[in-house]
């Protein structure tokens, strides 16, 4: 049907307002067409004349004014303000969370809202909302002040355009093909070939596209009636990428990049693979923004200038589809029928530089699909191999190609944070801003969080509206505060005449909670749902409410099939894991509810959904304490206890044997850990502190700076402050182990700074000083030395630059040397390997001996045929003539223990010969399992002559190290416990032998065993009940020594059950059987429990993986709540 083409008699002929609003709405409820809003004449007439004039000039970022493009696009180029990556998701156009350079500030739960006028007017807008090319748009609800908005968007074209005006989106966008992309071909349109017209047709949708996404910033959620342009609320966040030439899943070594333009120039970066990762709320999605503007005005300066074609997907988008050709035809081009699939594989193959980004890898339904996708051949290199591609992740896929480069984005600094609140909510006022930055010092909790982007801009407009702002204990507590603020924003709003009335309860939301917590906890994600289907689980006023509130952002989207329907998001993922908290703590806490913590969070990866569990730790003591329990069973979970454990506000009383699990085991700093990490561990010694629980080691990688004499306490490199670090016994500071280029001068420790550490540290036994950070003083006068120091007599160890190993002399005050030979440790890290490797190179082909070479938890085997030792990393160690002691370190702490390594004769023959000047070797760690004994036939008599003194400790807490007997080949044990002792045994083989064997020695020597822990490795029990037969057919007898015995993850019936009980009977001095993450009977008949037990005062637990713990009530024979 042809439509009039005089735009100035169809804007007269629509009615306008709220009226217009009012028919639109019902015209949309009875399916007769969509709302429609008005263009002016002038902007019309404005249009048409800035396309018959377009610049070929590129964009200059220093020099512009607003200028219109076309197609609903204003062009900025007029005095751009210093811009930001803020973080305020507007993921309706494309996401990331940016905020607004105004003077005002939001009043989140005042009463005069008259802040939004000066905030709308103090901002350089786009007077007019930019259209929709019909793929995806943030749709205007009741109650939104849109109904008298200039802006007139459908589904269909451009701002304003008919169907007859578009052409169906081909024949308008013929006429708009841009003058700069013509003649960089040097040809007028008419003289293209057929191949040259579809690329720019392409290039020309994509711009159209990504105009519509840059131009449409919403930076704070319930702001929906001004958008704004990316350029102008950009503000720039830190940026580093990791140094490593192979890609590696570690923690660094970290460098900064200048800013987001280095992702694509830095040449120390330059890959077809490249990963941009952050955290929840860091603008992963917003430096896309500004990457697509750039490149859409070709801005002076940007390498995105020289990028001839960028494809920008939102992975979100993506589920089901296999062909990543066919996405960008559905989700880029629109209806142009012009460039098909098949167009634009040739198009970007054919590119001289195309660069695709992949925005959201975490929130990608089907990254664990076992259909291969084109995203899945596109990370293998199969697909794009000579395309750079990008893509922006939470965490990092499961497949990472050896090319790929690391970018991560850190968050804002000081310097960030303190431009974004002169920007956007103070201006130039000076004393507001010190109030900001005080009342931030005064939450350190927030002190981190607020490197967020997200969560600061939030942070800082409460901050300055409310002055009784309230300090703030945990993340969840802000988050809490944040939500409420929401909700009076909308009640103040609301009392606003000719507005829509909101009367939905703030904390009547389970339906959502649950809604949430279905979404996240399935294998596949769920992000987007659809507007009918929400509206139905949640109801109409509650789902009107949370739109309005901002929480929920709705979007119009074109399917696979080329339909269009509307769907509905969270405004963040965080708002989503926040409502899946709840849920959470609803299951868990239920009476007598005996759920398995392993199924509810089986597809719920604490790296993916951090907050889910931080949340919950917060929302609820009990529940928390349950969850930190169910990670501490968790391999590599022991950083991330540490922030759950945070989250529980309140009571310290309840958290503290989780503080005391944490600290038996040596707590970790390091340089590469982000700076809400490094608080909580700050916080953790604190609370250690104050309860008075040691903690058995700390160590400090990479992040000492100083010790502040003044202040009494250690100052990392980050700026935090370990103030009272006065239960540490073991302080260990370690810095770089190899040079680096410019950077010799190192960080120098007075003589002040050194006894005052020492002072500070009140339990210290001994302090290590190891890299080539660090000058010591060269003495130490005696008279500067307290006799309180003197008398606890602790051990300084320094590692000078040259390795060389000297330990302070308390009587005289001089350093003493320990040896004149040098020691190697060979960490974890590649890098760090490699240098140790070229180092042991060295010294070997010097002919300098080694004094002890030190494998860090890096041993894998020893290489017999080669006569080398293999590491982890696959490198290996071949330089072992002139070495000493050869110390074998893994795993001896709390957790899941690493693969198991059996150490086999013939490869431990074959190491001492290798080694022709060793004189000693230890090997520690529950990983390694030794041979139970070496025939003397076997051993070569050169071996048996040099008599090389073999150790082995398979945990520090079994107080057992074996030592071989070369006469026999049998293994000799002391026992080096000073107390009582605690033992595991797993369901290995080797190591239920070893266990049997460091039992008999313990009960024969008549050393307490406080706990025996059965680890899978239970069968059963003799039917005499004087042994426990274990799953390797080894029997252990009663153990009169032992307290406690726990069976853990093995399933018992009834018979096994009574068999335990009988055997705990024999066992004298037992006080505690604990039945944990097992099956165990219902009930047991109260006449088959042995008397003695309860005459004893035994208690017989049962944990399972709930919040509940039973305790067995011996004359009912049931289990009762404990």
């Amino acid at each position: 049907m042809d439509q009039t083409p005089d735009s100035d008699q169809r804007n007269r002929d629509q009615p306008s307002g709220r009226a217009a609003d009012n028919r639109d709405d019902k015209n949309n409820s009875q399916g007769r067409g969509r709302r429609r809003y008005r263009i002016p004449a002038r902007f019309r007439r404005l249009r048409r004349e800035a396309d018959s004039s377009l610049s070929t000039e590129p964009t200059d970022r220093t020099d512009r004014t607003h200028q219109y493009q076309g197609a609903g696009n204003y062009q900025s180029t007029s005095g751009a303000t210093p811009v930001a990556d803020v973080g305020v998701d507007n993921r309706a156009s494309g996401g990331g969370f940016r905020a607004p350079p105004v003077r005002a500030h939001p009043d989140i739960g005042s009463p005069s809202g008259s802040w939004t006028a000066e905030l709308q007017s103090s901002l350089p807008q786009v007077e007019r909302q930019p259209a929709s090319v019909g793929r995806r748009r943030e749709l205007p609800h009741q109650g939104d002040d849109v109904g008298n908005s200039p802006t007139e968007v459908d589904g269909t074209g451009p701002v304003g355009a008919s169907s007859s005006e578009t052409g169906g989106g081909s024949s308008y966008q013929h006429e708009r093909l841009k003058t700069s992309e013509m003649t960089s071909l040097g040809k007028p349109l008419h003289r293209l070939t057929e191949k040259q017209k579809k690329k720019l047709y392409f290039i020309d949708a994509l711009k159209e596209r990504y105009r519509v996404d840059y131009d449409r910033v919403q930076p704070i959620p319930y702001i929906k009636d001004r958008l704004y342009c990316v350029d102008k609320v950009y503000v720039e966040g830190g940026f580093e990428f990791m140094t490593t030439d192979q890609v590696t899943r570690g923690s660094g070594p970290w460098e900064r990049l200048g800013s987001y333009t280095s992702v694509i120039s830095d040449q120390r970066i330059q890959s077809v693979r490249r990963i941009i990762e952050g955290e929840p709320g860091y603008g992963k999605t917003t430096v896309t923004l500004q990457l697509a503007y750039d490149w859409c005005n070709r801005v002076e300066g940007s390498p995105m200038r020289d990028v001839e074609v960028l494809i920008i997907l939102r992975m979100r988008q993506l589920s089901g589809i296999r062909s990543i050709h066919r996405a960008i035809e559905v989700y880029l081009l629109g209806s142009d029928p012009r460039v098909r699939e098949a167009d634009i594989a040739a198009i970007i193959r054919e590119s001289l530089s195309a660069v695709v980004i992949l925005d959201g890898y975490d929130e990608y339904p089907d990254q664990h699909s076992k259909r291969e996708t084109d995203i899945q051949r596109i990370l293998k290199l199969d697909l794009f191999a000579n395309t750079p591609v990008i893509l922006t992740t939470r965490y990092l896929p499961d497949y990472l190609a050896p090319v790929t480069k690391r970018v991560r984005l850190t968050g804002f600094d000081e310097i960030a944070r303190d431009e974004y609140i002169r920007k956007a909510v103070v201006g130039e006022d000076k004393i507001a801003l010190s109030n900001i930055k005080a009342k931030l010092k005064e939450n350190p909790v927030l002190e981190d969080l607020c490197q967020v982007p997200l969560v600061f801009v939030m942070f800082a407009h409460i901050a300055h509206e409310n002055q009784d702002f309230q300090n703030f204990k945990s993340v969840t507590e802000f988050f809490q505060y944040m939500i409420r603020c929401f909700h009076e924003h909308l009640k103040n709003k609301s009392k606003e005449l000719n507005t829509v009335r909101y009367s939905i309860d703030e904390n009547d939301h389970a339906a959502l909670d649950k809604l949430a917590f279905l979404a996240i906890s399935q294998e596949n994600q769920q992000i987007t749902w659809s507007r009918e289907g929400m509206c139905k689980q949640l109801g109409q006023d509650f789902y009107k409410t949370y739109l309005a509130l901002g929480i929920f952002v709705e979007e119009d989207v074109v399917s696979y099939d080329s339909s269009s329907k509307v769907e509905v998001r969270f405004y963040h993922k965080l708002f989503c894991e926040w409502y899946a908290a709840h849920h959470i703590v609803y299951i868990l806490s239920q009476p007598g509810q005996n759920v398995s913590l392993d199924e509810l969070f089986r597809h719920m990866k604490p790296e993916d959904l951090q907050y889910v569990y931080r949340f919950a730790c917060g929302l609820n003591q009990n529940v928390g304490g349950s969850i930190i329990q169910y990670l501490r069973e968790q391999q590599g979970s022991y950083r991330f206890r540490l922030l759950c454990l945070l989250e529980q506000s309140g009571n310290v009383e309840g958290i503290l044997d989780h503080v005391r699990n944490l600290c038996s085991q040596t707590v970790n700093i390091k340089e590469g850990d982000s700076r809400m990490l490094q608080r909580s561990t700050v916080q953790l010694l604190d609370i250690a502190a104050g309860q008075g629980i040691l903690v058995s080691s700390l160590h400090l990688d990479q992040c000492f700076s100083k010790y502040d004499v003044t202040n009494a306490c250690i100052v990392l490199k980050s700026g935090h402050r370990l103030t009272n670090p006065k239960t540490v016994e073991v302080l260990r500071v370690s810095g770089r182990i190899r040079e680096t280029v410019g950077d010799s001068k190192g960080i120098e420790v007075t003589r002040e700074e050194l006894l005052g550490l020492f002072q500070t540290c009140g339990a210290l036994k001994e302090i290590w000083f190891e890299g080539r950070d660090f000058l010591l003083p060269h003495s130490v006068p005696t008279e500067m030395i307290p006799p309180t120091l003197k008398t606890r007599n602790i051990m300084v160890s320094y590692e000078d630059r040259r390795g060389m190993i000297h330990q302070l002399n308390w009587d005289d005050g001089h350093w003493q040397t320990t040896t004149s030979e040098p020691a190697l440790r060979i960490p974890q890290e590649v890098l760090d390997q490699q240098w140790a490797l070229e180092e042991l190179a060295r010294l070997s082909n010097d002919g300098i001996p080694v004094c002890c070479l030190h494998l860090d938890q890096c041993f894998s085997k020893f290489d017999a045929t080669n006569a080398c030792i293999v590491l982890t990393s696959g490198l290996r160690v071949t330089n072992l003539k002139t070495v000493k002691v050869l110390h074998v370190g893994g795993f001896t702490g709390i957790g899941t223990i690493p693969s198991d390594i059996e150490v086999t004769r013939e490869e431990l023959l074959g190491l001492l010969q290798t080694c022709e000047t060793l004189e000693e070797i230890r090997f520690e760690g529950l990983e390694y399992f030794l041979p139970l004994s070496i025939q003397a036939e076997r051993m070569p008599p050169t071996l048996k002559t040099r008599n090389i003194k073999v150790s082995y400790e398979r945990n520090r807490r079994h107080g057992v190290v074996h030592q071989l007997n070369w006469d026999d080949g049998q293994w000799q044990h002391q026992i080096t416990a000073d107390g009582s002792v605690s033992v595991q045994i797993f369901q290995e083989e080797l190591d239920q032998q070893w266990g049997k064997k460091e039992l008999a020695v313990l009960s024969t020597a008549g050393v307490s065993i406080s706990e025996l822990y059965l680890d899978r490795s239970l069968s059963n029990i003799t039917d005499n009940t004087q042994s426990i037969i274990l799953t390797s057919g080894c029997t252990i007898p009663v153990l009169h020594t032992l307290q406690e015995l726990w069976i853990r993850n093995t399933d018992v019936d009834l018979e096994m059950f009574l068999r335990i009980l009988a055997y705990t009977k024999e066992c004298t001095k037992i006080a505690a059987l604990v039945f944990r993450y097992c099956k165990v009977p219902d009930e047991v008949d109260a006449k088959m429990i042995p008397h003695l037990l309860e005459q004893r005062g035994v208690k017989v637990f049962w944990f399972p993986r709930t919040a509940e713990k039973y305790l067995l009530d011996f004359d009912a024979g049931k289990w009762k709540k404990w």
